[in-house]
């Protein structure tokens, strides 16, 4: 069994960590007393989980060193006990406090007169309390979110979270898509719908595919696309995306849009987690 304990200083990116980990399969309880850990690690291990991660912030260590003693009890049950221990520079965690808004939690709720205790004070109060002595320390004072997950991921080996890629057709005529990473417009190509014996039939009827496929200029728009996301899907995953929607339109939804969408689906086939999807056909038509 394997348990990952994230800590260290309330803004350093605790947050960011602990969802990173649930995203490569850990269960994580967030914020959990020190005293707890124990009977919950031994409880999850009864019930057959793994991989297990908890955080703990200062609010839940009143005494430091009642912390050790209960990580060390972990250790001697024979788990792969990981602690990773987050901390960043003051102004670092000053710039993330004033720009979420948030309390730090040593800044009292209910001042008494004469208390001076403001957020540079509370910063300084944790850091005081904080122990690191046997941790793997992280500085994340000049790291992005991106950047944190990926470390992250690395400290515990886990492999690259897969990413779904969705290519969905739509119609323009019924409104743009609003979860849209990316929308290509088809409705410049020649339109099947003016041809009486394809206008009943889709993109994904033989009669329309024959239809298009023999038009080099939607050959060559299929190509373009296709070497457009070649190039840019991996800094997608490069960014810990797990989802990227790419929409193709045409005016009704049924011909023009659901063909490449079907093109570009077979063709990035081989990779994992390609679905395709039509709204419009979904929503009715044949």
């Amino acid at each position: 069994m394997q348990v990952i304990v994230v800590t260290g200083l309330s803004g350093s990116g605790k947050s960011v960590a602990i969802r990173q980990l649930e995203d490569s399969g850990y269960y994580c309880i967030d914020n959990l007393p020190v005293d707890f850990i124990v009977p919950v690690v031994k409880s999850l291990e009864k019930r057959g989980q793994e991989k297990v991660a908890v955080s703990i912030d200062i609010r839940s260590r009143t005494a430091p060193q009642n912390a050790r003693l209960e990580l060390g009890e972990l250790e001697s049950l024979g788990v792969d006990l990981r602690v990773l221990a987050l901390t960043a520079s003051t102004p670092a965690l000053v710039q993330r406090f004033s720009e979420t808004r948030r309390r730090h939690p040593l800044t009292p709720l209910n001042r008494v007169p004469g208390d001076q205790t403001g957020l540079q004070e509370a910063i300084a109060k944790e850091r005081e309390m904080m122990n690191f002595e046997d941790c793997f320390v992280l500085d994340t004072s000049d790291l992005s979110s991106a950047t944190l997950r990926a470390w992250v991921r690395q400290f515990v080996d886990a492999p690259d979270s897969e990413m779904t890629i969705s290519f969905e057709s739509f119609a323009y005529k019924k409104g743009f898509p609003v979860a849209a990473d990316y929308v290509f417009d088809m409705r410049n190509l020649p339109n099947p719908y003016y041809d009486p014996k394809l206008r009943p039939l889709t993109g994904k009827d033989a009669p329309v595919a024959e239809f298009l496929r023999g038009k080099p200029e939607v050959q060559e728009m299929i190509s373009d696309i296709e070497a457009f996301l070649r190039k840019w899907i991996p800094s997608y995953r490069a960014q810990c995306r797990h989802y990227l929607t790419v929409c193709i339109g045409c005016t009704g939804g049924q011909h023009r849009s659901v063909y490449v969408a079907e093109e570009l689906y077979r063709r990035f086939s081989k990779t994992a987690g390609v679905v395709v999807r039509h709204r419009a056909l979904a929503a009715g038509r044949k």
